[in-house]
């Protein structure tokens, strides 16, 4: 079976960028960056393209320039196992960036992230139709998901 690699194109900060995520996720590494040689157009030393893991996931990244953005079209979702799991990821991967609504951040390079605990998913997924509206309602009006609310809200039913 072939594998499959997302590819991210940056606005010529790939390096800045595999050295955030890496120092955020566990199991993660920079691999080789390709620089701009003879062969390569762009100034020499360069970095055009290169390699980084994250949590044991390969991805490559393009230094491309502004021509394209990132949008929420494309995110990028981390399940949480817990509420400090949650606080971990999101308050490392907003820093700089923006939060949305519902779990959703950007990151400072514009990266849409999903920072969903598996709870979240439980309870949105409840067989009981009431406790699910419950918790989707709950989720959203959060930016951060806050599993107690979320337990809060479920319960009051």
């Amino acid at each position: 079976m072939p594998a499959i690699t997302p590819c991210l194109w940056f606005d010529n900060n790939l390096e800045e960028a595999a050295a955030f995520y890496t120092s955020i996720f566990p199991n993660s590494s920079v691999g080789d960056m390709y620089k701009a040689s003879e062969a390569h157009p762009g100034a020499p030393g360069q970095v055009l393209w290169g390699y980084f893991v994250l949590d044991g996931t390969r991805f490559m990244g393009i230094n491309g320039g502004p021509h394209f953005q990132f949008n929420e079209a494309v995110s990028f979702m981390v399940h949480c196992k817990d509420q400090a799991e949650v606080d971990y990821y999101w308050d490392r991967l907003v820093d700089g960036g923006e939060e949305s609504q519902c779990g959703w951040l950007k990151d400072r390079f514009g990266l849409s992230w999903q920072i969903c605990p598996d709870r979240l998913l439980e309870l949105t997924s409840d067989p009981d139709p009431a406790r699910a509206a419950a918790a989707d309602k709950a989720m959203q009006g959060m930016r951060k998901i806050v599993i107690a609310d979320l337990e809060a809200a479920v319960s009051s039913i």
